[in-house]
């Protein structure tokens, strides 16, 4: 280990940093727009050129609002919630690659932070942690609807992680590997949803009730919890419950992309001359953009199901379904070897 391995080290980490705080400001403006595009109105559009400068200003209107905390509340878990909530969100991205190795500057650099071979596992690790946040935000407010909200939540990981944790293990199995790189890498001829298209949609639905979006957003609820387990917060805490939302939504979809929609690998763009190589980053970042947009699509057009369809439909749907897939995939695999 050299000088300059750290130097790339801190670089990349503050590249991960700088890439999911930027794209989660520019995130809410991309769902406020298209959102109003499906009602049929304008949307965010006077702060700065093209509205370009709304993120800025509710990043500025939550900072100078006044923060409260409940007289009964936990006020060490109040505080802690939403940085439990926040932290892995920024975190669980270090080991999806964004590229191959490149030269620069006379030196190879690999496009990615870390290629662990328990890569898959680093990512359920991690997403699992966030859900304490939710659940000891709702806890500590000391309020009845903050704490149906924090507990619905966990109801709502347990009963969807376990499909999610079937639907990573295709494409672990159809790579033979738990890295996400050697996982893209074997996605170079063939994206793995056109081999296993049943895991890719179970692992679609798994990634909005991870997230708690639409239709799954039971831990918030407005019109049946007031705003659910976050309902006492405000100011700065509150938008730290926001940003870990949006950061996740951009994570998840990364990490879709990556197991399933080949990562970097587009068809013919790295052979295109000289720029080829380097333009593996707005590949995934293309993909990236179109699965948000999925998210903001499903948000406008599919109403909340009900809290009990919903645990039907995790335990009774995907669940088997999921477990079937797995299932499949490793006789297939075993017959082809």
């Amino acid at each position: 280990m050299d000088g300059a391995m750290i130097l790339e080290w801190v670089l990349k980490s503050a590249f991960i940093l700088l890439f999911m705080t930027a794209g989660f400001a520019y995130t809410t403006l991309f769902e406020r727009r298209m959102i109003a595009k499906f009602q049929a109105r304008i949307g965010p559009n006077r702060a700065g050129p093209w509205g370009l400068l709304q993120p800025v200003a509710d990043g500025l209107k939550l900072i100078f609002k006044e923060e409260l905390i409940p007289a009964y509340a936990d006020k060490v878990m109040f505080v802690l919630a939403p940085v439990i909530t926040v932290i892995p969100s920024l975190i669980v991205t270090a080991v999806v690659p964004w590229g191959g190795v490149v030269d620069l500057f006379g030196r190879k650099v690999a496009l990615y932070l870390a290629d662990v071979n328990v890569g898959l596992l680093y990512i359920m690790a991690v997403t699992s942690i966030s859900v304490y946040g939710i659940t000891l935000a709702g806890w500590a407010s000391n309020n009845k609807y903050a704490t149906l909200g924090g507990l619905r939540s966990t109801a709502q990981m347990i009963s969807y992680e376990i499909a999610m944790g079937f639907s990573f293990i295709v494409p672990v199995l159809l790579a033979g590997s738990l890295s996400l790189v050697d996982i893209v890498e074997a996605q170079k001829k063939i994206w793995f949803i056109f081999l296993q298209p049943g895991a890719a949609i179970i692992l679609a639905i798994t990634m909005y009730a991870e997230v708690n979006r639409a239709p799954f957003d039971m831990p918030e609820a407005e019109q049946e919890l007031t705003a659910g387990y976050h309902s006492e917060y405000s100011g700065m805490k509150f938008a730290l419950f926001f940003m870990a939302e949006y950061i996740k939504m951009i994570a998840v979809a990364m990490i879709f992309a990556t197991l399933f929609l080949g990562g970097y690998h587009f068809p013919f763009v790295d052979q295109i001359p000289v720029i080829g190589p380097y333009l593996g980053p707005f590949v995934l970042l293309a993909k990236t953009i179109v699965l948000l947009f999925g998210f903001v699509w499903v948000r406008s057009t599919l109403p909340r199901i009900r809290y009990d369809r919903l645990m039907a439909f995790g335990w009774k749907v995907l669940f088997p379904l999921s477990l079937l897939s797995v299932l499949v995939t490793a006789v297939v695999v075993l017959l082809v070897k």
